[in-house]
């Protein structure tokens, strides 16, 4: 009996506290608040240097011998947000000329490799989803 009364306690209770009055807030939204920011001339800049990175061919034979297609590496890099561009160009003017490219190559491997992983893109035969 004592449940019952629980019960019926809280219905009233909630259909007693539901009949007062809920203030609301409208607001004029701008436009600029519902779009995405605009890529800034260091993000294209960022992206730029990326693919001039990618378009040397030492480059595209490294991807090549980790099984990469170097159009779908490139898709990869348009995908990429602001910050992680950023990083892979600071990566890219940190390297010695000439020298650690397989390092990069490793790296770009690497990320396309999780994001197969995780089902944000198909690059690679050989990766399961895990979606």
């Amino acid at each position: 009996m004592n449940t019952k009364r629980l019960i019926a306690a809280t219905v009233v209770f909630s259909v007693v506290l539901g009949t007062f009055p809920v203030q609301g807030h409208a607001a004029i939204v701008p436009t600029e608040a519902l779009l995405p920011p605009a890529q800034t001339q260091a993000s294209v800049d960022n992206r730029v240097r990326i693919r001039e990175f990618m378009a040397r061919t030492d480059v595209r034979q490294a991807l090549m011998q980790q099984g990469v297609d170097a159009e779908a590496a490139l898709a990869r890099v348009d995908a990429m947000s602001d910050d992680e561009a950023a990083d892979m160009a600071n990566r890219i003017a940190q390297a010695p000329a000439g020298g650690d490219v397989l390092g990069l190559v490793f790296t770009v491997f690497i990320v396309l490799l999780v994001t197969d992983i995780l089902g944000l893109t198909k690059v690679f035969p050989f990766t399961r989803s895990v979606r």
